[in-house]
């Protein structure tokens, strides 16, 4: 029997329950706890402001729970709910087995719209809290803070009913095993389910343990990797894209209807294919993606990042909380398509993003907060939208008349009698129908949208979720190390190093030991795989902009510590966590590879490995690469759209990384090519740093079995043509191993070439591709001969 069939026949013994008469119940605790409790709320200083609607005639809070003493931002919002909130740990579970009550485990995050709904409607009511109390031992999690622990119990729902999300509520046995589970129910629905499933655990305990134990087996086999490694088909990430092309919106961008997510992974491995392999339909469907959310609600016009998704298929309407990672993730995907295609709004709204994470998601000492809130004031986006009278009250009355026409902005509104800021065309278009140049348009909108931020900037803001989150940090140090490289920015180059510095100064525990959370000057709660993976990027990143070798051997710890603390010897791929914390009988979460709203932990892992290989040489890393790539290749060939970043790191280590940066000789030798405009042709440098004690053969190396330094144009590209190369002259010199002299280059190499492009021609490539051909030696030793890729983008006027 499927666990799907046993949840229907389980949801059938619930129907035939009649509802328990509620009966009110009074929290027992003792008076050591209830002093620690009041303890804690006064230490909370005069600005602390309790999130409940129950409060006594002086003022203070009605209830005080232990989630008063949590530093989760999320459970601190419950800390004063009539529900007698435990955190999860053993003393939650061990009073559950004492007393045989089933636990109700709610899971959400402070930025989640629907779980202040149900706060609001359902745990701050006094009548549910008492059923919660008396027949449950109810437990809160921030599912940022526990990912591995909300990975667990949102496979079990998933199973249970198909669908998950958050607020997760679920019901496990005092031994931690989910029989029952869902999301978010209104007041009437919880309060039948809470009766009807209290009296099932008093009637037919025995039916819901075998419930539990056959989720539990279900959870336990959807951990585990399907298949046996092998080597990955060749053609699947072809396949990939051509499934993502069966669900791509033409018209809107994106993929499927409503809600629509920007699915960063997937456009990830748009942004490989478009440039490594010329796709042209990776890049109409990345393009096109881009083009509409840009122009969309989801990203905000006046200030600057993402939104979390969008409630409708037009990009419109989005659920207004902001994400860390969604900002880093997509001002990556922006800055490489700018890089790419060119196309100057790209890079906009790549820096406008980032700045955006300066202004208002940086601690002053380094380091980015976690998230912003939906609602402000009550309201769903209220901090957000605009009224036409706002906007006539903000702007001079010219820059109002554009910011309507522009934007969109109407007297009903389109979004409960308000405005959502979006653009009906690019500014291109814009500026042609309305006869202004691109330019001074730019200008204005700029002008106008500084103007609105202020105004906007004296609203009650939404939420603030404070945590310091290591993963989340490192996807933001990523984007703003490869946007200060690409875009030759100090301010971007100064976050990303200050945010490093931070993290590694809190957030590490010791050497290969890291924390997840830092928040209010303390670090807390063991990091998970995805953090040591996040943060080893993020360093490599850092090792690519500065050349220190620090970012480099702090990298490799975390890569150690990756491969010590999570690997699964036995079956492959990697545990989410750290041995079990013992607190329940689950197993031990692992990370399936496939990417969720973020590339997973596992997917990253293969880009730090492989991307370490490239650097140090060290054979370990090149194995291990090449054992998760096989581990992962059954999975990745059902169902490859699920694998997006894991592809892009899979074709980097196969074909090689792409960008204008590589190394060679074992990552001793880097290697950097820019091209700028020269009259009507292109002139290309690549710049070679050779370490002391080494050296490459010249182009003419003056013995006939060495080789030569060689640049050209790979014979498969189309629509370039490459003049004469000018090589430095070589140095001549007399090797150990070598009786007459060689002639070699030595320390920083530059060459140069001059590049036209076949204009005539439309498979003229957007992307320059180059092959340095080279052999490394020092005096004892010649390194095998290798041809390292770069991929320069075309410069336009």
């Amino acid at each position: 029997m499927s666990i799907r069939t046993t949840i229907i026949l389980f949801g059938l013994m619930l129907g035939l329950s009649s509802p328990a008469h509620c009966q009110t119940y009074r929290v027992e605790r003792p008076p050591q706890m209830e002093q620690k409790l009041k303890a804690a709320y006064l230490n909370k200083g005069i600005s602390y402001r309790p999130r409940t609607e129950h409060f006594n005639e002086d003022g203070s809070p009605r209830y005080i729970n232990r989630l008063i003493l949590e530093d989760s931002p999320y459970l601190l919002q419950h800390a004063h709910n009539p529900v007698d909130w435990y955190p999860w740990s053993e003393e939650a579970f061990a009073r559950a087995k004492r007393e045989n009550k089933p636990v109700f485990l709610s899971i959400g995050y402070s930025t989640c719209h629907w779980c202040h709904v149900m706060e609001k409607e359902s745990f701050e009511d006094p009548a549910i809290a008492a059923l919660l109390n008396e027949h449950f031992i109810p437990i809160k999690v921030d599912r940022e803070s526990h990912p591995d622990v909300d990975q667990v119990y949102m496979t079990a729902v998933m199973l249970l009913t198909g669908h998950g999300g958050w607020p997760m509520s679920s019901f496990l046995t005092p031994q931690g095993k989910p029989f029952y589970g869902g999301t978010y129910y209104t007041p009437p629905q919880f309060t039948s389910l809470l009766q009807q499933i209290a009296r099932l655990w008093r009637e037919r305990q025995n039916d819901v343990e075998k419930q539990a134990e056959q989720v539990a087996s279900a959870v336990e086999a959807s951990n585990s990797l399907a298949g046996e490694a092998k080597a990955l088909d060749s053609s699947v990430i072809g396949s990939a894209v051509d499934s993502m092309h069966s669900t791509f919106d033409e018209i809107q961008g994106g993929f499927g209807q409503a809600p629509k997510f920007p699915r960063e992974p997937w456009l990830y491995l748009l942004l490989d294919q478009a440039e490594r392999s010329a796709d042209r339909q990776a890049l109409q469907m990345l393009e096109t993606t881009l083009d509409h959310m840009a122009r969309g609600g989801i990203y905000d016009q006046v200030g600057g990042g993402f939104h979390r998704y969008s409630t409708d298929y037009e990009w419109l309407v989005p659920h207004f909380e902001k994400m860390l990672y969604n900002q880093a993730h997509l001002s990556r995907i922006y800055l490489s398509a700018w890089r790419l295609t060119g196309r100057e709004q790209f890079r906009r709204v790549a820096t406008r993003t980032l700045d955006y994470v300066l202004r208002e998601m940086t601690l002053p000492e380094g380091g980015f907060y976690s998230a912003t809130d939906a609602d402000s004031e009550g309201e769903e986006g209220l901090f957000f939208i605009w009224t036409r009278e706002q906007i006539a009250a903000a702007l001079a009355p010219q820059d109002a008349e554009m910011a309507n026409s522009l934007y969109g902005v109407t007297p009903q509104g389109n979004f409960e009698g308000r405005n959502i800021l979006h653009l009906n065309q690019d500014l291109e278009e814009y500026a042609e129908e309305h006869d202004l140049s691109i330019d001074s348009l730019r200008t204005q909108v700029d002008r106008i949208n500084k103007k609105l931020l202020q105004v906007r900037s004296r609203r009650p803001p939404p939420l603030r979720d404070d945590k310091i989150v290591t993963a989340w940090n490192g996807m933001m140090i990523t984007a703003f190390a490869q946007a200060a490289q690409i875009l030759e920015n100090p301010e971007y180059r100064t976050a990303a190093i200050k945010a490093a510095e931070f993290n590694w100064r809190h957030n590490r525990r010791g050497k290969g030991m890291l924390w997840r959370v830092h928040l209010d000057g303390e670090s807390s709660i063991p990091a998970t795989q995805e953090d040591y993976a996040y943060l080893a990027e993020a360093l490599l990143y850092l090792y690519d902009l500065t050349a220190e070798t620090k970012w480099l051997q702090r990298a490799e710890e975390m890569a150690h510590a990756l491969t010590d603390r999570f690997f699964d010897t036995d079956e492959g791929g990697f545990f989410m966590n750290e041995a079990q914390s013992g607190i329940t009988a689950m197993g031990r979460p692992k990370d399936e590879g496939s990417d969720n709203a973020m590339p997973s932990g596992s997917s990253v892992a293969i880009h730090v490995l492989q991307r370490l290989w490239q650097r140090t040489g060290k054979l370990d890393y090149r194995r291990q690469t090449d054992a998760l790539i096989a581990r992962f290749a059954p999975s990745i060939e059902r169902n490859p759209t699920s694998y997006g970043y894991l592809l892009t790191a899979t074709a980097s280590h196969l074909h090689g990384e792409l960008g204008g940066l590589a190394y060679a000789a074992q990552g001793g030798i880097r290697i950097e090519g820019a091209v700028a405009l020269s009259s009507n042709q292109l002139l290309l440098s690549v710049d070679i740093d050779i370490p002391d004690g080494w050296h490459i053969n010249s182009n003419q190396p003056m013995a006939r079995d060495l080789i030569a330094t060689r640049l050209k144009l790979p014979e498969r590209v189309q629509g370039w043509r490459m003049g004469p190369v000018t090589y430095p002259e070589g140095t001549r010199q007399v090797l150990a191993f070598q009786q007459q002299p060689l002639s070699v280059f030595s320390g920083k190499v530059r060459l140069q070439a001059l590049v036209s492009t076949e204009e005539s021609s439309p498979a003229a490539p957007l992307i320059l591709p180059l092959e340095i051909r080279l052999q490394a030696c020092n005096d004892q030793v010649c390194l095998a001969p290798e041809t390292v890729t770069l991929s320069l983008p075309r410069p336009r006027p």
